[in-house]
Parts: C-alpha cells; sequence; structure tokens
C-alpha cells in the first residue's frame, strides 16, 4: 500500500520536475511505540522505523516533516531524539515551503505528499518493513 503510494509520487515527481517531495509523519504509533502516559514520554521506535527515517534523512528530494498532536515539551524531547539517531525534520506541523498556489490553499494545512499516520491507515509493523524493502531498491 504504502510503496504503491511512493511509486506514485516519485513518478508524478519525475514527470512535473519537482526536485522534492515533502513527507508527513505522526510520532505516536508511527514511528514511536506509545505508553499512553503523560510520562515518561515514549522514545522507542518500531523495528525499521530509525532505519527508514535516517536513509530518507539523507535524501535531498524528500523533505521529512513532523505531522503530530505532541505537547510542545514533547516535540522538543523528539526532535533531539531524532537528531541524535541521525534523523532530520525539517519542520514540525507546518511546510512553509508551500503555502499556496493555484489548485490549493496550504496556509492552515501542511502541504503533503505522502503522509505516514496510524490514523489513516499506515500500520507500523507492516508497513515499515515494506519502506524499508523499497529504499534497499531506491536509486
Amino acid at each position: 500500500m504504502i510503496v504503491a503510494q511512493i511509486r506514485r509520487i516519485l513518478k508524478r515527481a519525475a514527470e512535473k520536475s519537482w526536485d522534492k517531495t515533502y513527507w508527513a509523519f505522526d510520532i505516536h504509533e508511527t514511528i514511536i511505540e506509545s505508553n499512553w502516559a503523560i510520562k515518561p514520554v515514549p522514545t522507542t521506535f518500531y523495528p525499521l522505523a530509525k532505519s527508514c527515517l535516517q536513509n530518507l534523512s539523507k535524501r535531498s528530494e524528500v523533505v521529512l516533516f513532523l505531522y503530530t498532536c505532541s505537547h510542545p515539551h514533547e516535540i522538543e524531547i523528539y526532535l533531539e531524539l531524532f537528531k541524535q539517531n541521525d534523523i532530520h525534520f525539517k519542520f514540525v506541523n507546518e511546510n512553509p515551503e508551500v503555502l499556496n498556489f493555484k489548485y490549493g490553499y496550504y496556509e492552515k494545512k501542511p502541504y503533503f505528499n505522502l503522509l505516514f499516520e496510524d490514523k489513516a491507515g499506515f500500520d507500523p509493523h507492516i508497513h515499515w518493513k515494506e519502506l524499508y524493502d523499497f529504499l534497499q531498491e531506491w536509486k
């Protein structure tokens, strides 16, 4: 499922000569296993999530940003955790590189090409492996 969408987006990017695509990631139940508690802030990565995000962080044609309902103090903790693990998100809950153009208004909703979100169907137990396999072949 997720790889088919990635292939479709990459094909469109090539056809339109886009130099980058925007990938939005939720944190809990997508990248990090939740503990459903206020403290401590959960920091356990799902298997292969770290590897995939490290790989994507090195790709100039991919812009990663967080799309999360985490509290501001939690976001600071997560950004530091990701930085320590060589994972680089450019933005949090915004994409100031794309605001408005003829077919979309993005001042209140961040523009993204791909959304990795458990509430939108992303299953970390299945889709990280699919993404990992795809990244091994993506040149």
